[in-house]
């Protein structure tokens, strides 16, 4: 003969749900503790944004440069009265990092590459390295990888000092080949 059930205070004899106490908070999926029975391991990673949410930046940032390239290809440089010139040069007749920058982009585009050079030799080299910059962004935007690139200190205070050895020689009666 099975053994008759205890009464438990605030459930009702018989079988079946009983009605939750008034205090007692909705009931719920159980929390995510370590040792739950819904704990499958680490969340998974969010889905990645949409191919186009991910191209868009470097895509912008690409045509905003195309069409920097593309005005200072149409607008002379070499022509007075289309740019500003340079302060520094104007007014201590020194060359500063960029002098020349614009008549190199402009060389650059019509593909003047000697000339471009010859205008500003720095510029040239950060057109490169802008180019490969952009194409690893756009190649790890498509695969939805992210980009970081950090550069520690001693990478500024070289490139600080590559822009200061670049003007002061540029500036000196041996470094005229490196003058715009």
């Amino acid at each position: 003969m099975p053994a008759a059930a205890t009464p438990v205070p605030g459930r009702s004899a018989e079988p079946g749900p009983s009605p939750a106490p008034a205090s007692s908070p909705a009931p719920g999926p159980e929390p995510r503790h370590h040792h739950g029975a819904y704990h499958h391991g680490p969340p998974a990673p969010p889905a990645p944004p949409p191919l186009r949410r991910r191209i868009a930046a470097p895509l912008a940032t690409l045509a905003a440069v195309a069409g920097a390239f593309a005005y200072v290809g149409a607008v002379d440089p070499n022509e007075p009265g289309h740019y500003p010139v340079c302060p520094l040069l104007r007014f201590t007749g020194i060359y500063c990092p960029g002098c020349g920058g614009l008549r190199s982009a402009h060389a650059f585009v019509h593909g003047d590459l000697g000339t471009a050079f010859g205008a500003n030799a720095l510029a040239v080299a950060g057109y490169l390295v802008f180019a490969v910059v952009w194409a690893v962004w756009i190649v790890r935007a498509i695969g939805a990888k992210p980009v970081r690139i950090t550069l520690g200190p001693a990478w500024w205070w070289g490139l600080g000092a590559l822009l200061a050895v670049f003007t002061v020689v540029r500036n000196l009666p041996f470094g005229s080949g490196l003058t715009p």
